[in-house]
């Protein structure tokens, strides 16, 4: 495993812990062994090697820590039922696949076009309202326009996209 993997998968081992912890919980039914299993886990990262690129880090490290925990179990000699140890196996990846991916790239693609279609301030208002979150008396005040005219604006980017996406959409079927 490439260092950098290694560091990746660490630090998003480390920022969403809880939520990991909370997964492993419902899924191994018990929480000092998800507990258990995610510190294992953490330190099996820490040496592991050989490991090609890691493209779903969530999926990969709720696998390992699966994986983990039942072999713990069973080195506890725990006897845990074999129907029981292929429902914590089959842990399902609901990371998207690539036909997903690409129809998603693909919307986006068709979305950035119709949003390079708008009037220069309403494409303004619509990136800094809804892509990067700003809220609306905000974006007014930084722009020098009413509040008014930013909620006029985003509604008409609102309208205009919908009509151009629902239109190519339409024209793809």
């Amino acid at each position: 495993m490439s260092e950098e993997v290694r560091l990746v998968l660490l630090d998003f081992l480390s920022q969403r812990y809880g939520e990991l912890k909370r997964r492993l919980t419902r899924l191994l039914g018990s929480d000092d062994l998800a507990g258990d299993a995610l510190q294992d886990t953490w330190l099996r990262l820490r040496r592991l090697e050989d490991q090609g690129p890691v493209q779903h880090p969530r999926a990969f490290l709720l696998r390992m820590a699966v994986n983990i925990a039942v072999n713990n179990l069973r080195s506890q000699s725990r006897i845990v039922p074999r129907s029981e140890v292929d429902a914590l196996l089959d842990v399902a990846d609901t990371a998207p696949g690539p036909a997903e991916i690409a129809e998603a790239r693909s919307e986006m693609a068709a979305l950035y076009k119709v949003i390079a279609r708008m009037p220069k301030r309403r494409r303004d208002i619509l990136v800094l309202v809804r892509w990067q979150g700003l809220p609306q008396k905000e974006v007014a005040e930084r722009l020098g326009v009413s509040l008014h005219t930013v909620e006029h604006e985003l509604k008409r980017a609102h309208d205009f996209c919908a009509a151009h996406m629902g239109r190519q959409m339409d024209q793809k079927k």
